[in-house]
């Protein structure tokens, strides 16, 4: 199978609102304070807990996993056995030391890959993560359509997402295209999946306080990048105003959402 690495890191840099793939290099920098990347891994621990039965045979497989916040506190938690898959080296070295720390090393593993690599061998797993990596498996259709090869026959597929409230024009963030609940539904049902659950942005009170905290650590990485590479300062305080203008959006025009999902 034969990927364009070009497209995958234009994606990559989508999913963490980077506008440019210059920015690459410099996102673990500028995201060395922060663990978890855009999933709540508390969310997608409440929705295996209330809907699934687990145990130390179930196999995870998260997708994208930057530095292993959701894979690590499932095993933690649940005691379940997971794999993490993302293309940045700098984010698996966090996630194997993360696991070190929480004494899970024995149930997690983690490679690095493209996951549109991955998504052509892997297959079996009884839940599949793919938490707020954006279009980097393709558009909605195409993504479910990968994540089902994945996962075994009535299984799960735990994915982090936003849906559109308002007018699209009217969203700060202009770099993704979203779409409606009602066209997320759609898509699920021409799927052949059931949405068993679902947790949005509103049902978690310490989103804010994480992105304020999140936004303040990245701006000030930003600001020592910035002094270091006086000549690349506009493409740093872009990312910061792209964050910014994202969390903006999530308070009004556009709702960040959790979905369990089962294959039918």
């Amino acid at each position: 199978m034969s990927i364009d690495n070009s497209i995958t890191e234009q994606k990559l840099a989508g999913a963490l609102t980077a506008e440019t793939t210059e920015l690459i290099p410099y996102l673990p920098y500028l995201l060395q304070d922060l663990w978890e990347l855009g999933s709540s891994p508390a969310d997608m621990i409440r929705l295996v807990k209330e809907n699934i039965k687990t145990s130390s045979e179930t196999q995870v497989i998260d997708l994208g996993c930057g530095k292993g916040a959701v894979t690590v506190s499932l095993c933690r938690e649940l005691g379940v056995r997971a794999k993490g898959i993302d293309l940045l080296p700098e984010f698996i070295e966090v996630a194997r030391e993360k696991a070190k720390e929480f004494g899970v090393e024995h149930l997690c593993e983690f490679a690095v890959q493209d996951i549109n690599v991955s998504v052509s061998s892997l297959s079996g797993y009884d839940i599949a993560v793919l938490g707020a990596v954006g279009d980097v498996l393709g558009d909605p259709a195409e993504t479910l359509g990968k994540l089902k090869k994945v996962v075994r026959s009535n299984g799960y597929i735990l994915i982090d997402e936003a849906f559109l409230e308002g007018e699209q024009k009217d969203v700060r963030y202009q770099n993704y295209e979203y779409l409606t609940k009602a066209q997320w539904k759609n898509i699920f049902q021409e799927a052949g999946v059931e949405m068993v659950a679902e947790l949005t942005y509103q049902d978690s009170p310490e989103a804010d306080e994480t992105n304020d905290y999140n936004n303040r650590m990245i701006r000030r990485r930003t600001e020592e990048l910035s002094e270091r590479y006086p000549d690349k300062r506009r493409m740093f305080e872009g990312y910061v105003k792209s964050q910014e203008e994202e969390c903006d959006d999530l308070n009004g025009v556009i709702s960040g959402v959790t979905w369990l999902l089962k294959l039918l």
